[in-house]
C-alpha cells in the first residue's frame, strides 16, 4: 500500500499540480477535499468489509477485490491531501499574509504547522484511547461520521477566509489560460489525457529544475533521505531490538513530537533574528552537528550501556528541533522564490520528489534490513542531513543577483 501511494504520488504530483495552477482556488480546493473525504470514506468501508469476512493468509487478501479498491484509495486520498497542503502552503497563506512580510509569512507558517502538528498528536491520542476500549469497526464508524460532519464545515471556512480577505484569493494568477506559454501545452481533456498526462509531469520536472531556489528545495529533498535517525518505524524496531522498554520508546516518540510543536515558536523568531535564508542555514547546521554527535556516540560500541543510548536519543530529539525549523522556514523560502502562477506544479513536483527519494533509500533499508547494518544506514541518513546543510549554506554564501532581487527586503542577505 504505501509502495503504491508513493508511486502514485510521484507520477501524479505535477499533473495535479498543473491542474490546480490552472483552476480557479476556491472551487479547486473545494472539490479536492470532497475527493478526499470520499476516499477516506471509501477506504473506511473496506476496512470495514474486510473486519466481516472470515480471516485469510496475506496472499489472498492482496487477491481480493476489496483491497484493491482499499490501495486506489488510500492513494487518491493521499494524492489530495499532497495537493490540498501544497495549495494552502505555496499559495493560499503567501496571499493572505503577504510576500513582502517576511514576519507576518513566518508567523503564518508557524501557526499552520503548530495547529497540523497539535491536531496529529490529538486525533492519534484520541483513536488510540478509543481502540483500547472499543473494536475497531465501530471506532472506524465513528472516523467516518466525523469526516462527513466535517465536510460542510471545511468548505463554508473555505468560502468564509476568502470573503473576509476580501477576495484575494479570486486574485488571477498570472500565465492562466490566457497568459500560458507554449511549452506549458494544453490543459489535460478527455481525448488525449495520457499525451496530456506525460507532458504535465514533464513539464513540472523542468519547471522544478528551473526555479530560482532549486538548492533551498533539494536540501528539503535531501532530508528524506534521513529515514533511520528520526521517530518511525525503523527507529523503533532498532530500539525494540535493542531490549528498550516500551514506554520509553513511546517517550522519545513524543519528545521528537513536542519539539515539533516548539519549532513552530522558534522559527518566526530566527527569521525576525537572522533573516529568512540564514534562519535555514542555522536550522540545517543545528540538525546536521546533532545527529553527527549521534552517529559518532553510536560508533563508539557503548550503545548497549544505557547511557550512553539515552544520550544516542536525547541528540536525535534535539535534531528534530532543527529539522522542523527548516521545514517552516524552507516553506517561506519557497513561498517567496516561487512565483504563485507555478506554485502549486513546483510544489507537487518536489513532493514527487522527495518521495522517490524516500523510496529509494527505503529500498536500501529492504537491502540491508538485518540489525547489525544500522551503523551503515545512519550514516547514510547523516550523510544525507549534512548534505543538505553543506548545499544549502553554499546557496547562501553565493547569492546571485536573482536571489538579491527575490529576497531584497531580508536585510541580513
Amino acid at each position: 500500500m504505501g509502495f503504491l501511494t508513493k508511486l502514485v504520488i510521484i507520477i501524479g504530483g505535477p499533473l495535479v499540480g498543473k491542474l490546480m495552477d490552472h483552476s480557479p482556488r476556491v472551487p479547486s480546493y473545494i472539490f479536492l477535499n470532497v475527493v478526499q473525504a470520499s476516499a477516506q470514506l471509501l477506504s473506511a468501508a473496506m476496512i470495514i468489509h474486510a473486519h466481516t469476512v472470515s480471516p485469510a493468509s496475506t496472499s489472498s487478501i492482496l487477491l481480493r477485490p476489496w483491497f484493491a479498491v482499499l490501495v486506489l484509495a488510500g492513494a487518491i486520498e493521499r494524492l489530495s491531501g499532497v495537493a490540498l497542503g501544497v495549495a494552502m502552503e505555496r499559495d493560499w497563506v503567501v496571499l493572505l499574509a503577504g510576500i513582502n512580510r517576511p514576519i507576518a509569512l513566518a508567523q503564518a507558517n508557524a501557526v499552520l504547522n503548530r495547529i497540523d502538528l497539535l491536531c496529529e498528536i490529538a486525533g492519534t491520542s484520541l483513536f488510540g484511547i478509543l481502540l483500547s476500549k472499543y473494536d475497531p469497526v465501530t471506532c472506524l464508524k465513528l472516523a467516518a461520521s466525523l469526516m462527513v460532519w466535517s465536510l460542510p464545515i471545511m468548505i463554508s471556512l473555505t468560502w468564509l477566509t476568502n470573503k473576509l480577505s476580501t477576495g484575494v484569493l479570486d486574485r488571477a494568477k498570472c500565465c492562466q489560460a490566457s497568459r500560458r506559454t507554449s511549452d506549458e501545452g494544453p490543459l489535460p481533456d478527455a481525448q488525449n489525457f495520457v499525451n496530456t498526462g506525460l507532458e504535465a509531469i514533464k513539464h513540472g520536472w523542468r519547471e522544478y529544475v528551473q526555479q530560482p531556489v532549486l538548492p533551498a528545495s533539494l536540501a528539503y529533498v535531501l532530508l528524506y533521505f534521513n529515514v533511520v535517525l528520526t521517530p518511525g518505524s525503523l527507529m523503533t524496531a532498532f530500539l525494540t531490538q535493542r531490549g528498550l522498554n516500551p514506554s520509553v520508546i513511546g517517550g522519545f516518540n513524543g519528545l521528537c513530537a513536542f519539539m515539533g510543536v516548539a519549532a513552530t515558536f522558534l522559527s518566526a523568531s530566527l527569521v525576525r533574528r537572522f533573516g529568512i535564508l540564514k534562519a535555514g542555514a542555522v536550522g540545517l547546521t543545528f540538525q546536521a552537528s546533532l545527529l553527527t554527535i549521534a552517529v559518532a556516540v553510536y560508533q563508539s560500541g557503548t550503545l548497549s550501556q544505557r547511557s550512553p543510548l539515552l544520550l544516542f536519543l536525547c541528540l536525535i530529539v534535539l535534531s528534530s528541533l532543527g529539522h522542523m525549523s527548516y521545514d517552516i522556514v524552507g516553506a517561506q523560502i519557497l513561498q517567496t522564490g516561487i512565483p504563485s502562477s507555478k506554485a502549486n506544479l513546483i510544489g507537487t513536483t518536489e513532493i514527487s520528489v522527495a518521495s522517490l527519494a524516500e523510496s529509494l533509500m527505503l529500498g536500501v533499508v529492504i537491502l540491508a534490513n538485518d540489525v547489525s547494518h544500522f551503523g551503515f544506514l545512519a550514516m547514510l541518513s547523516v550523510l544525507s542531513v549534512v548534505g543538505a546543510a553543506w548545499m544549502f549554506c553554499r546557496w547562501l554564501l553565493n547569492p546571485t543577483e536573482e536571489q538579491r532581487s527575490l529576497f531584497s527586503f531580508d536585510p541580513q542577505l
